[in-house]
């Protein structure tokens, strides 16, 4: 909204500095310190008015250290990241950009998803929540949105420019801005996949759309729960949270900045630049929710806030098309979301064929397997933190290794 009053001072009065909105780093410097200033003088607050409707934690006694003292913990601390995101996005970034327009949109329709579940856990003393097949149907639903947007919307294209004859030509460059399903591929030399060779020649090109709805319904229900299950110890999600985000920020400025993706030779993604100012909220909104949730945790996030981070950070990557990162950028959720498949699968298929259900790990997800040995909470999220921005630096590292 900012962007849109300054550009109208900046070209009828010539107002004085006006000029500065039109710079992607301006705003989001301006998006991160506005989130960080939100949950810092109303998170306290929003923790208050969730206490005072007693909306507390109920916990399960699972024999881990310290775990019974967090009974009561204020939860759905969500809508502290909910407010401190959508706010300064709002305020500092065009609103008329159909990759700003999926973020929020995805936001509010995750958080959503997490407040029904959160609902009925406190409200309704429902341990179990929101029905797993409802939490898969939102989730499907905002795949479907996203994949028929990001298929068809004839804002969202990428640019291709045509070789110059002479590197020291003055010649303007050419170029064609396309629809395409091209997608990044890491550590491949010309790392562009498209979509269109899954249908292995037995379909025309044109059901290529269908493959790529399904694709980002998969990603989104996949990134979605994988958040979700991390949350499970004091500033892991969210820690975690803040090093994607930052690095999607990074990804998405390079994508959307013609020089430097010429110099990268990466996908040029027009307007995609924007995500910048978002991303900028989002990781200001994770640190502010820190604060607060950082061991000893003062406020959970619940599902309002866990669903909706793992669809945001999924729709992000789908919208600079750097989904084929995720695997290593969000490698944390990945190895949260495998550990409880295997415990469950193994468990199952060990109980069928012995009668006696075996595990792989102490407990999934993997944190409370490593709790279970004797780490403490504080160092095992710290260096799963370690962990993820290690992750996150190898990511961009595959912009130059190939």
């Amino acid at each position: 909204m900012l962007y849109y009053l300054f550009q109208f001072l900046d070209e009828r009065y010539n107002f004085p500095g006006a000029g500065v909105f039109q710079y992607i780093s301006f705003r989001a410097l301006g998006a991160v310190i506005t989130s960080l200033l939100i949950a810092a003088v109303f998170g306290r607050r929003i923790i208050d008015i969730l206490r005072g409707l007693q909306i507390g934690e109920s916990i399960r006694d699972l024999g881990l250290e310290g775990q019974m003292q967090k009974r009561g913990t204020p939860t759905m601390g969500g809508f502290i990241i909910l407010a401190s995101l959508l706010i300064p996005a709002l305020l500092f970034a065009k609103l008329s950009n159909v990759y700003v327009v999926l973020a929020l949109v995805s936001t509010v329709w995750t958080g959503m998803i997490g407040f029904l579940d959160d609902y009925i856990k406190v409200f309704k003393k429902n341990k179990e929540g929101l029905q797993g097949k409802f939490k898969v149907v939102g989730q499907v639903g905002l795949g479907l949105i996203v994949g028929l947007t990001l298929s068809f919307n004839q804002y969202v294209k990428i640019r291709k420019y045509a070789p110059r004859l002479l590197s020291t030509s003055n010649v303007p460059d050419i170029y064609t801005d396309i629809k395409s399903t091209l997608t990044t591929v890491p550590f491949v030399k010309n790392n562009e996949f498209d979509y269109s060779s899954l249908l292995f020649g037995f379909l025309p090109d044109s059901y290529t759309w269908i493959v790529y709805v399904l694709i980002c319904i998969f990603i989104i229900t996949a990134v979605s729960n994988g958040a979700n299950i991390t949350d499970g110890i004091d500033g892991l999600a969210a820690g975690t949270s803040v090093i994607i985000g930052l690095t999607i920020g990074v990804l998405a400025y390079l994508s959307g900045n013609k020089v430097f993706s010429q110099y990268l030779n990466i996908m040029y993604i027009p307007n995609a630049g924007e995500l910048v100012i978002f991303c900028a909220a989002f990781v200001g909104a994770c640190v502010g929710f820190l604060w607060y949730n950082s061991y000893p945790a003062q406020v959970f996030m619940g599902d309002t806030g866990s669903l909706m981070l793992g669809g945001v950070i999924a729709v992000l990557f789908l919208a600079i098309r750097k989904e084929l990162m995720i695997p290593i950028i969000c490698g944390i959720f990945l190895v949260e979301l495998v550990s409880v498949i295997m415990q469950v699968s193994y468990f199952k298929y060990t109980k069928r064929k012995y009668g006696e259900g075996r595990r792989v790990f102490l407990m999934s997800p993997l944190h409370h397997h490593f709790q279970k040995k004797g780490y403490h909470e504080a160092k095992l999220v710290t260096r799963f933190w370690i962990v993820g921005i290690m992750l996150a630096v190898l990511a961009l590292v595959t912009l130059k290794l190939r």
